[in-house]
């Protein structure tokens, strides 16, 4: 019975890993875990496909970096509409407006702030079950007097809308008068 149960769970957790794209070579990057505790423990200990931080995230000539073809990333710089969100309105000093977004970050279970500066804010949230990465930037842009925003799956094809909802979210609640 108890070997029923466990190939019927991994052949779920194999499914939806192809439903989401991820190939075995992009599975073989995953990063590798520590040891198991004896006590607690969580499924996201046992799936853990991070990949590796892209190399093209920051502020480039008044930009965020483009999304890929692929559905699973948001940004308020994107010309198309499948990828395309609303920048963040900027009601107080753009600094101001980063150190608040940096609170809203932090008060989440699966955020990680990675760097904090006074314009800029990137983060890398973790999905509980798969451990799947997403990296979340956050730009003041000056010119515009708005937050620009992208959020972006770093494996698979398909995040379910993770990523924009993820930035709704957020905006509800750094602007919950545009809710």
């Amino acid at each position: 019975m108890l070997k029923r149960t466990l190939k019927a769970g991994l052949s779920g957790v194999l499914s939806l890993i192809f439903f989401l794209g991820i190939t075995p070579g992009l599975m073989a990057k995953a990063v590798p875990l520590p040891p198991l505790p004896s006590q607690g423990l969580h499924l996201a200990s046992l799936l853990h496909f991070s990949g590796s931080r892209p190399d093209n995230l920051g502020v480039t000539s008044g930009e965020l970096a483009p999304c890929p073809s692929s559905p699973n990333c948001v940004s308020s710089q994107s010309s198309d509409l499948e990828h395309k969100t609303a920048p963040l309105p900027i009601q107080e000093s753009p600094n101001q407006a980063i150190q608040r977004l940096q609170e809203i970050l932090e008060a989440q279970d699966n955020a990680e702030i990675i760097t904090a500066e006074p314009d800029y804010l990137y983060a890398e949230f973790t999905s509980n079950i798969m451990g799947f990465v997403d990296d979340v930037e956050f730009w003041a842009d000056t010119d515009e007097n708005v937050i620009q925003v992208r959020s972006a799956s770093r494996l698979g094809e398909s995040d379910l809308g993770v990523n924009r909802q993820r930035v709704e979210s957020i905006r509800a609640k750094f602007a919950p008068e545009l809710s």
